[in-house]
């Protein structure tokens, strides 16, 4: 026997590594263990229990739900309260985090729960099978999504099924009155401004009072109403409304009537603000009266009642009817219409 050949393994010890290889085949299929019965299984006062639970996580999720809406409704936005270890905090931030906090975790809590204790564990292997599906394999779909429904509970108990629905029905409104945030309701401002009986005309320049004096003929001026500031907080909100124009026209050139019985000694008072998108008007020629919009050319004829001569605006300017007292000049009420763009309540 060569050297070579005594190196080699004998045939017995490769038959024994073959057989030793087999049995620790790392690829073999171990097969599924026992199934282990859990206590709900076994103990339906352990499921009622469990069942009672998921239900309580629900019912704390409905309530932290309506503590949200509460919350946002009675909660000033600017109190500041104190927190342990977080400091000095918003109040409505701190008490909607919270609470909507709470209403998303016990929701989830519930259904995790009840998956792990009342719903079935056992595992079921299912061979691979064609992306394309036939007809048993549809009907053993809908054979399984029955049993699923019924391993469940779903049916069963009607506790959880209940108070889950509760708890999804109302999580969703902390959404819906999170849209209070996109404004307030416009309710009637939009057709009221800051003119009414007696308001004085104040030259926004000079903020002075104005007399019939101070407005020359082929001139324009922007006035504003008494008492608006610019240090005032919702100053832009307001002048978006409020702002007026006035000019001096010959009594005899007004052709509108009733832009001659709101004028006074020929000095109207029309509205800044386009109809158009509330672009501010500021150019005005002197020989045609008409006045032009900066943003889209948009022309009125201001001694034609403010109507639209040229470009995209929908309709006339607003005219305030003005008068004189103790010589200044001053509003005899508000615009009879509302200022600006139209909108689709207008009506």
């Amino acid at each position: 026997m060569s050297e070579t050949e005594e190196n080699l393994p004998s045939e017995r010890e490769t038959a024994h590594e073959g057989a030793v290889g087999k049995a620790d085949n790392p690829f073999a299929d171990p097969g599924l263990p026992p199934h282990e019965h859990r206590m709900q299984d076994i103990d339906e006062r352990a499921a009622k229990r469990s069942e009672r639970t998921v239900a309580l996580l629900f019912l704390v999720s409905m309530i932290a739900t309506v503590a949200f809406i509460a919350s946002y409704v009675a909660i000033p936005i600017d109190k500041i309260v104190y927190i342990f270890p977080l400091g000095h905090i918003s109040g409505l931030n701190f008490a909607l985090g919270l609470t909507l906090g709470v209403a998303l975790f016990c929701i989830g809590a519930g259904a995790v729960h009840w998956a792990r204790t009342l719903m079935s564990d056992e595992e079921v292997a299912d061979e691979r099978h064609p992306i394309e599906a036939t007809p048993d394999v549809k009907a053993k779909v809908l054979a399984d999504f029955a049993q699923g429904a019924k391993e469940s509970q779903f049916g069963r108990r009607k506790l959880i099924r209940n108070t889950m629905f509760g708890a999804l029905a109302l999580v969703p409104l902390s959404g819906v009155v999170l849209l209070r945030d996109l404004g307030p309701l416009p309710e009637k401002k939009l057709r009221t401004t800051g003119w009414k009986k007696g308001i004085r005309l104040v030259n926004q320049s000079t903020n002075l009072p104005l007399r019939p004096e101070d407005i020359a003929v082929g001139s324009l001026t922007f006035a504003k109403p008494e008492g608006l500031e610019e240090t005032d907080e919702d100053f832009a909100n307001k002048i978006a409304k409020d702002a007026l124009m006035l000019v001096r026209i010959q009594p005899q050139n007004i052709k509108d009537k009733q832009e001659l019985a709101w004028s006074h000694e020929g000095i109207v008072a029309y509205s800044k603000i386009c109809t158009h998108v509330g672009c501010p008007i500021s150019l005005y020629e002197q020989q045609t009266h008409h006045v032009l919009c900066p943003c889209h050319q948009s022309t009125f004829d201001l001694s034609d009642g403010g109507r639209v001569i040229f470009g995209p605006a929908g309709h006339a300017l607003p005219q305030l009817h003005i008068t004189v007292k103790d010589g200044y000049l001053e509003a005899v009420s508000d615009f009879a219409e509302p200022v600006g763009p139209s909108f689709w309540e207008r009506g």
